[in-house]
């Protein structure tokens, strides 16, 4: 599985129904399993980003249908970026010449 964190920030609706945040959460956790995926963790932060989620998902594909159904919500904006595990790192930097 490949591995993705998404960076969210509540847009002004997310913020007036952040007591339906929770409820959100537990829906994006069915969401990545129905994907063939798994949230790895959800965290709300302080500073510039509201929340991030870190995802195991089987291709991009999957990581892209979570964040457009985050966005389609209008709750909050996202930014997701592919992460690689220590051992996919070490095997791309062997493969360098």
């Amino acid at each position: 599985m490949a591995g993705y964190i998404i960076l969210g920030k509540w847009t002004e609706k997310g913020a007036a129904e952040v007591k339906n945040s929770p409820e959100r959460m537990k829906q994006a956790r069915a969401a990545a399993e129905k994907l063939g995926g798994k949230v790895v963790g959800m965290w709300v932060t302080m500073g510039q980003y509201d929340g991030v989620i870190v995802l195991d998902m089987p291709n991009e594909q999957a990581a892209s249908l979570i964040a457009l159904a985050m966005a389609r919500q209008g709750t909050a904006t996202t930014q997701t970026m592919r992460a690689f595990s220590e051992d996919e790192f070490a095997q791309l930097v062997a493969k360098l010449p």
